[in-house]
């Protein structure tokens, strides 16, 4: 994974935004913050993770798992039997992976999910700065995040990787490092990388052409989004993390939360 120097503008807009789909979504579960609120910045699904801002290593989630234990529907092959990931995405890949398997497109090879820290150093001293990254630089450092292959060839030439990039939006995923941002993730194309935000948000990032990079900032400069997706409505507002309180969340609606990892927290609150 090169990292590549930043070499063009963020476009960015803003409003409201409508939006009708068809698949399955349900309602944000109610989460409760059981840490410091403040902390709060260094954990959800949001976290942005590049060479600016590293995941801080006290907070990686609890709930890595060997990916071969959440395989219920075997739709996909787990090339490496050390392979892990977080519990919390083994639902919507699950589905996502149905879904494929019902359009016919079934030949998917996982080939990397969650890294810990020692390991992530290890590669990055053996293969260096051209094909790895540091300790806490990598977004396998999290867990939410997939590489995913094809049995039948490169996933730029295949139907594996033409579906994914058009379907992963509906289940909370996104194309982290599409091939028009290299020069905003500074990050080259990697069309065999999925990361998970979650609904509403991947919807977003979609129908705006969006990377992470970009939505965050623009959370941050709107601090207010409203969206519909699938007859569920959500307001999505961006909060300086310092000042932050448990008395801004809301008593009786559903919610997530998640830090942006660079000094921001947001709350989805779907009704």
């Amino acid at each position: 994974m090169k990292k590549w120097l930043l070499a063009g503008a963020i476009f960015l807009t803003g409003g409201w935004f409508g939006t009708q789909y068809l698949f399955d979504v349900k309602p944000a579960a109610t989460q409760v913050v059981d840490t410091n609120i403040h902390e709060q910045v260094y954990q959800g699904d949001l976290l942005l993770v590049n060479e600016d801002y590293p995941v801080k290593e006290p907070f990686i989630r609890q709930d890595i798992v060997d990916a071969n234990t959440v395989n219920q529907s075997n739709h996909y092959v787990v090339l490496y039997n050390n392979t892990f990931v977080s519990k919390h995405i083994s639902e919507p890949f699950e589905k996502l992976m149905k879904k494929a398997n019902e359009d016919g497109v079934n030949h998917f090879v996982i080939s990397s999910g969650f890294r810990g820290f020692k390991e992530q150093q290890k590669l990055y001293e053996q293969y260096g700065d051209g094909s790895a990254l540091p300790a806490g630089y990598s977004e396998h450092n999290l867990g939410l995040s997939l590489d995913i292959g094809s049995s039948q060839g490169r996933m730029e030439d295949t139907i594996e990787g033409e579906w994914l990039a058009q379907n992963v939006w509906q289940f909370g995923f996104v194309m982290r490092y599409p091939e028009h941002k290299t020069h905003i993730t500074k990050i080259k194309y990697e069309p065999w990388h999925i990361r998970y935000v979650g609904l509403p948000h991947s919807v977003i990032m979609h129908d705006n052409d969006w990377v992470l990079e970009e939505y965050v900032e623009e959370l941050k400069q709107q601090q207010t989004f409203r969206t519909t997706v699938n007859g569920i409505s959500y307001i999505i507002e961006y909060y300086d993390g310092s000042r932050f309180s448990e008395a801004l969340l809301p008593k009786d609606k559903s919610y997530t939360i998640s830090g942006d990892n660079k000094g921001g927290i947001i709350v989805a609150i779907a009704s």
